[in-house]
């Protein structure tokens, strides 16, 4: 009896596994580009015709090949960068499966050229739908050529899956940016039909970030830098300002290796959470940094996915690192075009004021309004000599339309969105206060009622207790009414009746124990926003500065609870460039 099962023949074999590592020319120029920086290049041009779907060239000048490795190099599961399963569980290269130049000779017209440092001249040998052909000298200053031409022609049913040559050629261009990201140190062209595309100079790790993402992106982002034993975490993270809606600028890198992993882009995602809308996706180039068994890079051909030994260590680094970058004070400016102060810089002591204007800082849970009855700073704050010592956000000027307030600085103007700031500010603090169970609250004289539904009134029956653990008192009078007799002391300016019926229709949604774990942040940042001070509210000067002195004390102040910025600063230089003084 014949046998169903039989053995696949070589090309048949090749063409199949190529499926796995070549998906696309992006694929196929990511093993190209990985080759020449194992290589040790520090120079790599890049030059693709339709897309990278008529032509993917790739020149190096690594250290070459030498006539005995060309053949090799085409030949499935050969490398130079393993040679044992220790090796493999502690990868150092970015390529090591010896899989790449194999997968693109069995599925297009491949030619390799190369040249070490010794050898007298170069040498090359090309590979047709996986025929090799003879290796033979060539003209070649140094390095390595590879060129991958017609891909997928001899697999037409691959082929026609691939997108316009448009689509493809931004698929390469996004492979390129991420491997220039993580080598500052290379020089790197890349040109599409004949015409360069872009080219960036070797430089350091922000520079190179500034290059491929923009002076706006550098500008815009915080400096992280955290170590924890053997792990360490680097790059920018741009504040909330520069956030969009699409996840086009997130680079996360794993030893240099960059990576899509679901528990990294979880802890990062929950780091932004305080500071981000949440329909905005953040932007960040972050470079993680572990020994090389602590992660293993063998999960999936593509080598873009990993697995942690100790994932949860790592998430909880990831979180606690970048949430601390972000956490500043209101140091942080989110505005690319101005100039920026160091995000912690020291707080300078207020100028000797009279006795009862000496406490400025902003105490929450009183109020603004406890600072209505203080005596007028002195009667303006340019009187104040050159030489004198200002805190960050310096000193309230006046209002600006009742929104926002107008102060000066060392630096020059500053202007504070009043609402937004306080709003920040008021959030924090109920967060400190949930977290040290410490909520106060505040009685109502005269609770208030409000008109629910019987859904509504069963709920509060069973959360009632837990409700007070976050300073409200509500009670059921009948299934279509509840009394309001206490509210948090951080919110007691707020509508009580608002307050009741926002916190009403969360714990109708989510639950009142879902609420109070999950979505915590979520409540207590919708009760921030009714406990900051409203827009048209006049403020005396005492009020604004105690404002800017606990924006100056509070962590992440440079953003509202949604995002966005809470103040910018004008350099003085600026303002004069404005009105062309020194002309």
């Amino acid at each position: 009896m014949t046998p169903r099962i039989r053995v696949l023949p070589d090309p048949l074999i090749s063409q199949i596994a190529a499926g796995e590592v070549v998906e696309r020319p992006a694929s196929a120029l990511k093993e190209l580009l990985e080759n020449s920086l194992d290589a040790g290049a520090t120079r790599i041009d890049v030059r693709l015709e339709e897309g990278g779907m008529g032509l993917i060239r790739v020149e190096d000048n690594g250290c070459g090949m030498g006539p005995e490795d060309l053949p090799l190099s085409l030949a499935r599961h050969a490398t130079s960068k393993i040679g044992s399963l220790d090796d493999l569980e502690r990868v150092a290269s970015l390529g090591f499966r010896g899989e790449a130049l194999a997968s693109m000779a069995a599925v297009a017209r491949l030619r390799l050229a190369s040249r070490t440092r010794d050898e007298a001249h170069a040498w090359e040998v090309a590979c047709e739908g996986g025929r090799l052909g003879e290796v033979r000298p060539s003209a070649l200053e140094g390095g390595s050529v590879v060129s991958v031409a017609e891909l997928f022609f001899n697999t037409p049913a691959r082929r026609k899956f691939l997108r316009s040559a448009a689509t493809e050629y931004g698929h390469c261009a996004e492979v390129w940016r991420r491997l220039a990201l993580a080598s500052p140190q290379v020089r790197w062209t890349l040109s599409h039909n004949q015409r360069v595309q872009a080219r960036h100079a070797p430089t350091d790790a922000a520079g190179r970030i500034a290059q491929v993402l923009g002076e706006d992106f550098a500008a815009a982002a915080v400096a992280v830098e955290a170590q924890a034993g053997p792990l360490r975490l680097h790059g920018l993270a741009a504040l909330p300002a520069y956030a969009g809606s699409g996840r086009e600028a997130q680079y996360v890198y794993v030893n240099g290796r960059y990576v899509r992993d679901k528990l990294i882009s979880h802890a990062l995602r929950e780091a932004y959470r305080d500071i981000l809308h949440h329909d905005r996706q953040p932007a960040y180039v972050l470079f993680l940094e572990l020994p090389a068994e602590a992660v293993d890079v063998n999960v999936h051909p593509a080598k873009t996915e990993v697995r942690f030994r100790d994932a949860r260590a790592v998430h909880q680094f990831l979180y606690h690192a970048l949430e601390r970058a972000l956490g500043g004070t209101a140091g942080q400016q989110p505005a690319a075009r101005l100039e920026t102060a160091p995000a912690n810089v020291p707080h300078a002591p207020l100028p000797q004021y009279p006795a009862a204007q000496q406490s400025m800082r902003l105490d929450a849970a009183q109020g603004l309004a406890f600072y209505a009855a203080l005596a007028q700073p002195p009667a303006a704050v340019s009187a104040l000599t050159e030489d004198a010592e200002m805190p960050l956000l310096g000193y309230a000027l006046g209002q600006l339309h009742g929104i926002y307030v107008l102060a000066q600085n060392t630096r020059g103007l500053v202007l504070v969105d009043m609402h937004a700031a306080h709003e920040r500010v008021v959030y924090e603090e109920l967060k400190r206060a949930l977290d040290a169970r410490a909520v106060p609250t505040q009685a109502l004289l005269i609770p208030v009622t409000l008109s629910v539904d019987e859904a509504q009134s069963a709920l509060l029956e069973e959360a009632g207790d837990q409700l007070r653990t976050i300073g409200f008192d509500l009670s059921v009078l009948s299934p279509t009414a509840v009394a309001v007799r206490a509210v948090p002391a951080l919110l007691k300016d707020a509508d009580p009746v608002a307050l009741a019926r926002d916190v009403l229709r969360e714990v109708g949604e989510y639950g009142v124990t879902r609420l109070l774990e999950e979505r915590r942040n979520e409540l207590l940042a919708t009760l921030a926003c009714h406990g900051a001070v409203r827009a048209n509210r006049r403020l005396s000067l005492p009020e604004m500065n105690a404002l800017l002195r606990a924006m100056e004390a509070t962590e992440r102040a440079g953003q509202c609870n949604h995002g966005r910025p809470t103040w910018f600063e004008w350099p003085l230089a600026e303002l004069d460039k404005l009105f062309r003084r020194g002309e």
